[in-house]
């Protein structure tokens, strides 16, 4: 043990033989912390890598434990905001009163005052960049009466997409126990509103935003860290640590990541940064050996339309004559209703969704013909994927179905659809 005499040549042997025992255990116990995974390191946290198209997950770490999503929660309150669009309840000019309660919420907040009405578009706006509190609280209230009412048809919503283990008390995502989700869910919830509202997703890439003579920047950095970013949002409260869930594109390949528990926003944006280009090496693009011819001649969108998750189903009366299916909603014929399956801006997706819904219950498609047209939302062109001639109580049905699988769908008479 000489050489332990030349590091510490001033101490007896015996000394610096403990010193340097010492020394090497805390040498250990230091390596043994770096290759520990954050999970063991950090009980907040969680992970998930998706294929968005495919539903493929890439990577995961504690992806179905339970956990305080924070500001998270706005995603399905925008999801909310937009079917409202959708089904013609809201405007974007629709303007919302502030109560004396959603005055009150905890920053993050625009300090709206009791009284003061907001635009839908701003409050769009406020809540992906500012991550508003007390908008969030506008929003549930204006569409529900009061928050609790709304919370409950947040999560009766999040059932319906597949967040089986999402429990919402709050529009914001302010601190409540109850208040659980994973990330899985919020994966399933952020791949859900880009395929259920393209029309809307543009929002979720504003890195800024002005409003009353102030500009709020977007929290989201990967926006300009990450290529291909374009949503969707961080979260943070000292219980939920940083949360992010954020959607990229590279190379035809579209991924969605989820982080629970950053113990800073600068390292969970690194570590997000990290987990997506590390599975980007591993996607392939998705092959489509054939495609079905294009749709029907376009025509304009419904003022109610909602595109669904993915897969989709439904049940062609065997009664029901083929006339039925050329003149739909005619005198001579029952009401004809329609299944929304899908609305995307690439035509290739159109056709899967159509392939999906086929996949998903074949017994009930295999004669239906999938109607897949091109429609435009404004400046945005489309691609709808719908499948028509059905009875009402066959519509409703099938949509129950759906939403107990874990996917979206929307019902409507046919004869309503062509008034659009």
């Amino acid at each position: 043990m000489e050489w332990t005499k030349a590091i510490v040549p001033f101490l007896p042997a015996r000394k610096s033989f403990q010193l340097l025992a010492l020394f090497l255990l805390l040498l250990a116990g230091f390596f043994l912390l770096l290759a520990s995974p954050p999970a063991a390191a950090n009980p907040r946290y969680a992970s998930i890598v998706m294929e968005e198209e495919s539903g493929r997950v890439l990577f995961s770490r504690s992806a179905d434990k339970q956990l305080y999503p924070a500001s998270l929660t706005k995603i399905m309150t925008l999801y909310m905001m937009f079917e409202a669009l959708e089904k013609g309840q809201l405007t974007k000019t629709t303007r919302m009163k502030t109560s004396r309660v959603a005055a009150s919420r905890s920053p993050s907040k625009l300090y709206l005052k009791p009284g003061e009405t907001i635009q839908v578009e701003e409050a769009i706006l406020a809540l992906v960049t500012k991550s508003a509190n007390d908008v969030a609280t506008v929003v549930a209230e204006h569409l529900a009466g009061d928050e609790a009412s709304f919370a409950i048809q947040m999560t009766k919503k999040a059932k319906m997409l597949g967040m089986r283990r999402t429990i919402f008390k709050n529009a914001s995502g302010l601190p409540n126990r109850a208040q659980k989700s994973t990330a899985r869910d919020m994966a399933r919830l952020g791949i859900a509103i880009r395929r259920d509202f393209p029309q809307y997703f543009d929002y979720f890439k504003r890195r800024s935003w002005r409003f009353r003579g102030r500009v709020y920047s977007n929290h989201n950095k990967l926006l300009s860290r990450f290529s291909g970013t374009d949503g969707i949002k961080t979260g943070y409260t000292g219980a939920s640590g940083f949360n992010l869930v954020a959607t990229a594109e590279q190379n035809g390949v579209r991924l969605i990541g989820v982080v629970f528990g950053g113990r800073k926003s600068s390292s969970r944006d690194q570590h997000m940064i990290s987990l997506l280009t590390r599975q980007f090496k591993r996607a392939q693009p998705v092959q489509i050996a054939s495609l079905p011819a294009a749709g029907p001649t376009p025509r304009p969108p419904l003022p109610v339309e909602l595109a669904a998750a993915g897969r989709t189903s439904t049940r062609l009366p065997a009664q029901q004559p083929a006339a039925a299916l050329a003149s739909p909603g005619t005198a001579d014929t029952p009401a004809s209703w329609v299944i929304q399956v899908g609305s995307y801006a690439r035509r290739i997706n159109a056709h899967k969704a159509a392939v999906a819904a086929r996949r998903a219950v074949p017994t009930m498609l295999e004669m239906v013909p999938a109607d897949v047209r091109l429609v435009t939302r404004g400046a945005l062109p489309l691609w709808r994927v719908r499948f028509a001639g059905l009875e009402e109580d066959q519509a409703r049905a099938v949509c129950a179905r759906l939403y107990r699988m874990g996917n979206a769908c929307f019902a409507l008479p046919e004869t309503t659809s062509k008034t659009g």
